[in-house]
């Protein structure tokens, strides 16, 4: 016996009886709220809107409940002037660019740190190559072909799945509903029936399963690579500022710049629990100052030192460069490939902006601030080419070195809470697409839904810094790693952006692969240079990413295998009816929240709470939590509400649907208050479905019947489209259980017509009065016996231990443990 509940193990053998995994449910069509706004008063309208809007205290992503920011979804619907687009392109200087923006600190001292610099050609090869790098990835790719590859201006890889998902049906997870296609943010323009190759590729996706899986695999090793990203940013940009100061304070050696490096990734972390709108009020006005200074102080050098460095406009200095250096010219693109590091944020970024504002941002202040700072530093290095080491800091005028340095620094901070928040973002994603254990996420930010924190995530970026700083003690190595991680996420989003040209765009077929073939084919040429790398710090992204590839796979592994046997041992529509609508038990007054994962059926864990309990509550509802592959589901098409068995049963069904970037934040008493608003809604909507009926049809008590009715549906119509009148009607006189008595009214009152809706009503707020209670499945998930040996070992183990560590039952519910009853189950996959 636990607190506030029962916990009882079972194996999936004691629930063979019930399961028949090929019936389905009767249930009525879904209800909306939108709908119902057309039959209530402009009173109960403007209650229920007050409710919706209502701020709750709560701030944990992981409440159960059904309420969202008010209207978030429609913040960029409006229309915005030019202003506000001028606006927003600069504060994209502060979350965006800041890891860009800050690898002048570090790329030629890099670069040249593999090639020593003997002529100018090889100061002019290495900036041509800087300078087409960034035109070519950061420019041409990202700014005017990725980002408009956004998921209703949403990016990053998992913006990428989630639009391929809602196109074709690739999610492993089979709880794809037709209804889903009805959300106003999941439409989007399908290719013609006349595009025979898009077609082809979406069945080829839908029917071969190792398609889907290895689609998988790339999302989730892009997304771990940006994990990965999230401890080298840090490490990089704050070593690289802060060694500035070696020979300008004496005694400054390598051993103080740790420990200030430290100091500063401690204090990084340590404020980040106040949140990002708090941290980073300032950080576009210190980014434009940053711009500002590189631009100045590389037009200051180029005028000073050198100005023939613009013939490395010329690209056949890159020619040059490799003809004359060879192997180490290849060892040196692993310092240049640094110059685009961030790149990847203008995308994963692009839900707090706008497309035409990181495209103004980019064009008009960071390309140009960019160029001018790599050009002013080879022109430094023209005339002074032993000063590879310390090359940004010995450029910087002597009068203007402590200003910049404390810009840099902060600057060098900004970019790091740029690829932490982004990290943030990531590990939510992965958990609303069940790719990722439930942890706990903190949402700082009432007004802007992105703005989150995890505890867990935060720390152990933290603590990894910190080993990769005292480990590495010199940017030199963290480069090496840098790279990899960069160029690997490059290379997925260059895969993910082709399929979604071929399959959704329409694009041209020769136009189409002329996109992997140039991007895909410098990328490549940058990793063969960074994975030779692998021996001096390379392994480091591959190690990080290789353990969280591991925990996401086999977390979105152990889901799938779980709903699968959840769907095979439902309970069969025919023990239902056996039972009869006292379910074989005493019904008392309450409403039972019955929570499971199914999108249609009735769990098997529903049996054993029926087995177990001596008494069921008279009126059930299954509540089922599900993510669809949008970012942001409408408040107003938040539940599908149906009705499970006949009505005399008193039991229903409520989806509630969310985006990966939907915020669930309502304590337990707002849930239950819209949940049982919604549900007279729909029960008023059915009555008045029932009333336009001029001769109601009996439906016999058997369940083939209730299938026969359901067969003669028009073709091509999901059983969510299904008139209201199919899984409901006159049901005759039947004799009580002898189990118990059901205290809700029930059909057999009258023979002639349906009970009357406001008794029905009465009644349940009857149940609402005398208190909610949450139904929860204590479940252990085992493999078969016959299962073969890797399969044991991941589910009994590696799963079994991440559930047992991660957020799951009562944890996940703000609600006293009083109201929450638990009982045990053990799924057998």
């Amino acid at each position: 016996m636990e607190e506030g509940g029962i916990v009882e193990e079972a194996s999936s053998a004691r629930t063979v009886r019930w399961v028949d995994g090929s019936e389905v449910d009767s249930e009525s069509p879904p209800w909306s709220i939108e709908e119902e706004a057309l039959v209530l008063g402009p009173e109960l309208q403007a209650t229920l809107r007050r409710r919706l809007v209502k701020k709750a205290r709560s701030v944990d992503s992981l409440d159960v409940e059904a309420m969202d920011i008010a209207d978030a979804h429609k913040r960029r619907e409006k229309d915005i002037s030019i202003w506000s687009t001028v606006a927003m392109a600069f504060q994209t200087l502060g979350v965006v660019y800041g890891d860009m923006g800050t690898s002048p600190l570090y790329v030629f001292s890099d670069v040249f740190s593999k090639v020593p610099i003997k002529s100018e050609v090889d100061v002019l090869g290495a900036l041509s190559l800087v300078m087409y790098t960034i035109a070519l990835i950061p420019f041409a790719k990202y700014i005017f072909i990725v980002l408009k590859a956004n998921d209703n201006g949403e990016g990053g890889t998992f913006a990428l799945y989630s639009l391929i998902c809602r196109y074709a049906k690739v999610s492993l997870l089979p709880n794809q509903q037709r209804a889903d296609e009805d959300i106003s943010s999941f439409r989007l323009k399908l290719p013609t029936p006349e595009l025979e190759r898009a077609l082809y590729i979406k069945e080829l996706l839908e029917k071969n399963s190792f398609s889907k899986r290895l689609l998988l695999l790339l999302v989730l090793m892009g997304t771990s690579m940006i994990i990965g990203d999230g401890i080298l940013t840090p490490s990089m940009s704050v070593m690289s500022a802060v060694s500035g100061l070696q020979g300008r304070i004496s005694g400054f050696d390598t051993d103080a710049v740790v420990i200030f490096s430290i100091v500063i990734l401690v204090v990084l972390f340590s404020i980040q629990r106040f949140g990002t709108g708090k941290v980073g009020f300032l950080f576009a006005p210190i980014l434009a100052l940053w711009f500002f200074s590189l631009g100045s102080i590389g037009i200051y050098n180029i005028l000073k030192y050198d100005i023939s460095v613009l013939r490395a406009f010329n690209p056949a200095y890159i020619y040059f460069f490799f003809k004359r250096n060879s192997t180490k010219a290849w060892s040196a693109l692993g310092g240049c490939v640094l110059c685009i590091t961030g790149a990847e944020a203008m995308f994963a970024d692009l839900g707090h902006f706008s497309v035409k504002s990181i495209q103004i941002a980019f064009t008009s202040t960071v390309f140009p601030c960019l160029l001018l700072a790599y050009m002013g530093q080879a022109a430094y290095l023209m005339k002074h080419p032993f000063s590879v080491e310390g090359i940004f800091y010995d450029s910087v005028p002597d009068i203007l070195f402590w200003p910049v340095f404390v810009i840099a620094t902060l600057a060098a901070m900004i970019a790091s809470q740029a690829m932490i928040s982004a990290t943030f973002s990531c590990i939510k994603q992965s958990m609303a697409l069940g790719c990722f254990p439930r942890i706990k996420i903190i949402h700082t930010s009432r007004k802007f839904m992105g703005q989150i924190y995890i505890p867990v995530i935060n720390w152990f970026l933290m603590i990894m810094c910190i080993i990769v700083v005292a480990t590495f003690r010199n940017t030199t190595d963290i480069a090496n790693a840098y790279g990899i991680a960069e160029v690997l996420v490059m290379m997925v989003s260059t895969s993910l952006v082709t399929l979604v040209m071929l399959l959704i765009w329409q694009t041209n077929l020769f136009i189409a692969l002329c996109f992997p073939a140039v991007f895909g084919t410098v990328e490549f040429i940058y990793l063969c240079a960074v994975l030779s790398k692998i021996m001096e710090g390379g392994w480091l992204p591959l190690a990080f990413a290789t353990c969280f590839l591991c925990v996401m796979y086999t977390w979105n592994y152990g889901s799938v295998l779980k709903y699968q046997s959840e769907i095979r041992e439902k309970i069969s529509m025919d023990f239902m009816v056996e039972l009869g609508s006292t379910l074989g038990s005493v019904r008392v007054p309450g409403i039972g929240l019955v929570y499971n994962e199914l999108v249609q059926g009735i769990p098997s864990i529903f049996g054993q709470f029926l087995l177990t309990l001596p008494a069921i509550h008279s009126t059930i509802v299954f509540v089922c939590i599900k993510y669809v592959p949008v970012p942001v589901v409408p408040q107003e098409e938040r539940f599908l509400f149906r009705r499970v068995c006949q009505k005399d049963y008193h039991m229903f069904r409520c989806v509630a649907r969310y985006g990966y970037k939907d915020i669930r934040k309502e304590d337990h008493h707002n849930f239950e208050q819209l949940l049982v608003e919604s549900l007279e809604k729909f029960l008023r909507r059915e009555a008045q479905e029932l009333a336009l009926e001029t001769s109601p049809i009996d439906i016999e008590h058997d369940h083939e019947s209730v299938r026969s009715q359901d067969s003669a549906a028009p073709s091509g119509v999901d059983e969510l489209q299904i008139p209201l009148l199919s899984d409901t009607g006159i049901r005759r006189n039947r004799a009580t259980s002898e189990a118990g008595v059901s205290l809700l009214p029930s059909s057999s009152i009258t023979s002639d017509e349906d009970p009357s809706l406001e008794y029905e009503l009465s009644a349940l707020r009857e149940a609402m009065d005398s208190g909610f209670t949450y139904l929860l499945a204590h479940g252990d998930v085992r493999a078969r016996k016959e299962s073969w040996f890797w399969k044991k070992l991941v589910i009994n183990y590696f799963y079994a231990f991440l559930r047992r560590n991660c957020r799951a039952g009562a944890a996940n519910l703000s609600v006293p443990h009083m109201n929450i009853i638990q009982v045990g189950m053990t799924y057998m996959v």
